[in-house]
């Protein structure tokens, strides 16, 4: 008996029955799991059991990490960082007979908002005839009159969109705001579903759980039949790294198949668009914007705009690009909308809506006005048209109720004179769902974002989930909701088996081929200079463990002489990585070598570190987990500097090794490795001609043996000791050794050979000449007449032929849409 009593205590199944069961005792009827007896709320908390036992803190730490993992993460307006994207382990559970009716409410909404938006830009009927208010469309931000007239390529203004809903307290659901202009979040839906499947990997299969994998397969086809070409070219257009879902766009980009492009990679010619790849310039012929509207085109709209493209709007008027969602739609996010849909609903589609909006009362109505100040207690007040108001604090929602004396004079009095600017809505109250708090479950309200796109054939896919955000309190007020929130993963389940189904095409129905795709000379751009940045922080800290290790921290003093010593300043001075030191004595070098680690105020090691993290922020849509976990690492602390600098050499010894041995031979790998062979070599060319000329000292020899990590493979070459001729040799002249100048010389030729050129007569380019010219440089040089001159000479070829290839691949500007040979289909 004793022996099942202890059994029993770590079975899953009596775990999740005594979750279940405190849980519901501390809960309430408006909790979507009130029912201890829910068996797909207790096969949930038996897959939690099965991998936490009977500590949940140890789920919500699993969950996170697969997360982070996956590269889930999110960054606040202002901050440079990326934050973890905060996930829990607990999925928001729905069953198939309640998502029909989710489903079936949101594609008569997107049905209803198309029909609205086509009447805006087109006869504008509701406005004449009474329907709408003409202040309610041209008041808002979003209305882009340019536009009117215009028919969006395929005839539709809206391919996507996401609706937040909430359910009350009895369980119905309910509207709280519409997403038209740049839709987010499904992206981390999958993410989240992909995080949870790893954590509770059998709940799939118990419950039967919809997958997501159908709704984005839709979505991209139904892009594709709005184009006019039969294989068309789709790229998601990102305002940058630094916005907040970047990393989001990354992962949807990279699943999706489309090309993450910003308005600098993009270029409108002849009412076509192009991206600028290294081949040339290529046609696009669909956008998945996440870009403001207004910043889409600074000839059409906002001219101050600087990440939009000239020319685009012209484009997508004429058809030659569909832009989802069609610029304008957002005119329809207006809070004050949502006064007039449910008698629109009626009017257009001859039924009232399935999912209800929240009660909303636009105060630019006399009489909606006098209620809302009439009953401002019981208001949630906000702006009509997102702008910020002069008569409420802040930018967001204010509860009536809660605003002060003199806030409440202050609203009151603006109301009189711009009533217009203000909407009241009633306050909603939620439902709340379990959260893993603590090592316990607790009820913290939530809301469900759920999307929807257009087919192939033109009708609307629901997402068969989304994601919730949950709320840090447990104040059910919708208004509550915002940063700091935690997200969940929404699973919609029911009794008939879900097909394996898979983003992914059958395994014999896709032609094979090697070619990975079109490269933007952005992107080229990017990893050419991370590989830049990479090696130049390489060298930097190469020099300084020299002068740390051999001038330091020796038992005897300084073990390299003060010619040599000088040299190694002079070189760290060079590069702007310090300030020169007062003296050669210990204290003074290192004090030098500390800064040329890490101040932020010269071109430290810290400094080139984050250049490179930088740069790999906004190209993680092609670089591995493991690669941005590592650029992302923060910089070490160890107590000494010589442990430092090792932790550091390491990573960048491991970083290499990725780029060696993970990255698949692409266009984007020879960018990063051109990047690596150009800095390199410019570094052994100056060591060299610090330390390698005629006249140098053994330690002079032994230092340049050691900056060009070459010790080892002297010593099993030569065992007479050090000498300047077979040095050079090794270092400098040797194509067999990877560290040496010949053998980046060589490897930046067999590069461009291989890259792209844009005419077929057989002729060398520019940057290709003169890859050729510096091997014939190299490889006719002699180490025992190596000279300044000829180091000098090499170096500044190096320079030119860096020039030369920004020249031929980065493609900047308005130059190469004028360039012959650079426009492609």
């Amino acid at each position: 008996m004793e022996l099942a009593t202890q059994a029993a205590l770590f079975d899953a199944g009596t775990h999740a029955r005594r979750w279940a069961d405190g849980y519901a005792a501390a809960g309430a009827r408006a909790d979507v799991f009130h029912d201890p007896a829910d068996a797909s709320w207790l096969a949930m908390l038996e897959e939690l059991a099965a991998i936490a036992g009977d500590d949940l803190s140890h789920a919500r730490e699993r969950v996170q990490r697969h997360a982070a993992d996956i590269g889930t993460g999110f960054r606040i307006i202002g901050e440079e960082a990326e934050r973890p994207w905060p996930l829990s382990p607990v999925p928001l559970l729905i069953d198939d007979a309640e998502w029909s009716t989710i489903e079936r409410g949101v594609v008569q909404r997107a049905e209803l908002l198309e029909t609205i938006l086509r009447d805006l830009y087109g006869p504008a009927a509701l406005v004449t005839r009474g329907h709408l208010p003409a202040t309610l469309v041209t008041g808002s931000p979003f209305y882009l009159r340019p536009l009117v007239g215009v028919t969006p390529p395929g005839g539709c203004h809206l391919h996507f969109v996401a609706i937040d809903l909430g359910r009350g307290p009895s369980g119905e659901w309910r509207v709280l705001a519409d997403h038209l202009r740049t839709p987010t979040g499904a992206g981390y839906a999958l993410e989240n579903r992909l995080a949870v499947s790893r954590t509770l990997g059998g709940l799939q299969g118990r419950l039967n759980v919809r997958r997501h994998a159908p709704f984005f397969s839709a979505f991209r086809d139904g892009l594709a039949a709005s184009c006019r070409r039969s294989d068309p070219r789709i790229g998601l257009l990102t305002p940058g790294r630094y916005n907040p879902s970047y990393a989001e766009q990354a992962h949807l980009a990279r699943y999706l198949g489309f090309l993450l492009v910003e308005g600098d990679d993009l270029a409108a010619l002849e009412d076509k668009l192009y991206v600028r790849t290294i081949g040339g310039l290529k046609r696009v012929d669909a956008l998945w914007r996440r870009l403001d509207p207004r910043l889409l085109d600074p000839l059409a709209f906002d001219s101050h705009s600087r990440i939009g493209v000239p020319g685009l709007i012209d484009s997508w008027a004429e058809g030659n690009v569909v832009i989802a969602n069609a610029p304008g739609s957002g005119v329809l996010e207006s809070t004050a909308f949502g006064a007039f849909l449910p008698q629109l609903a009626t009017r257009l589609t001859g039924a009232d809506l399935i999912l209800p909006n929240i009660a909303t009362w636009w105060c630019g109505q006399p009489a909606e006005a006098e209620h809302v100040a009439a009953e401002l207690d019981s208001m949630l007040l906000s702006s009509a048209f997102g702008a910020r108001t002069l008569g409420l604090p802040g930018d967001g929602a204010v509860a009536g109720a809660e605003l002060t004396r003199e806030q409440r004079a202050a609203f009151l009095d603006d109301l009189t004179r711009r009533p217009q600017d203000y909407v009241g809505q009633e306050v909603v109250r939620l439902s709340s769902m379990p959260v893993v708090i603590g090592d316990r479950l607790e009820p913290r309200p939530f809301t469900l974002r759920v999307f929807a796109a257009r087919d192939g054939d033109g009708r609307w896919q629901v997402m068969p989930g989304g994601f919730a955000r949950i709320g840090e309190h447990p104040d059910p007020r919708a208004a509550v909701l915002g940063e700091g929130t935690w997200s969940a993963d929404v699973c919609v389940h029911g009794r008939d088996p879900v097909p394996q189904t898979s983003l992914l095409p059958a395994a014999d129905s896709l032609h094979v081929r090697r070619n990975p795709g079109t490269l933007p000379s952005r992107v080229a751009d990017n990893f050419y200079w991370l590989g830049r940045y990479l090696e130049r922080g390489e060298a930097l800290l190469a020099a300084i463990r020299v002068m740390l290790g051999n001038s330091i921290d020796a038992d005897a003093g300084a073990a390299l002489g003060a010619r040599t010593v000088g040299a190694l300043v002079d070189a760290i001075v060079g590069v702007g990585a310090a300030p020169r030191p007062d003296s050669l004595r210990r204290h003074d070098l290192t004090q030098m070598a500390r800064i040329a680690m890490e101040s932020p105020d010269w071109q430290s090691v810290a400094t080139i570190n984050g250049h490179a993290q930088r740069i790999a922020a906004g190209s993680r849509d092609r670089l591995s987990a493991d690669m941005v976990r590592l650029l992302d690492a923060p910089f070490p602390t160890h107590r000494g500097m010589l442990d430092r600098a090792g932790s550091l050499q390491r990573r960048y010894a491991a970083i290499a090794g990725l780029s060696a041995e993970h990255m698949g031979r692409t266009a984007a790998w020879r960018f990063h490795d051109l990047g690596r062979r150009i800095e390199r070599g410019t570094a052994i060319t100056r060591a060299a001609r610090a330390f390698g000329l005629a006249g140098a000292s053994v330690d002079d020899l032994s230092t340049l043996l050691d900056l060009a990590d070459s010790q080892i493979s002297y010593r099993q070459r030569y065992l007479t000791g050090i000498a300047r001729v077979p040095v050079v040799d090794l270092t400098v002249l040797d194509p067999g050794n990877p560290r040496a100048l010949a053998f980046q010389v060589e490897a930046i030729r067999d590069h461009l050979a291989r890259l792209p050129v844009l005419d077929d007569d057989g002729m060398a380019e520019p940057q290709q000449v003169e890859a050729t010219g510096l091997c014939a440089v190299v490889a006719t040089a002699q180490a025992s007449t190596l000279d300044a001159a000829t180091l000098g000479e090499v170096e500044r070829r190096l320079m030119r032929l860096s020039d030369a290839i920004a020249h031929r691949y980065f493609l900047r500007g308005a130059e190469p849409l004028r360039a012959g040979g650079l426009t492609l289909a």
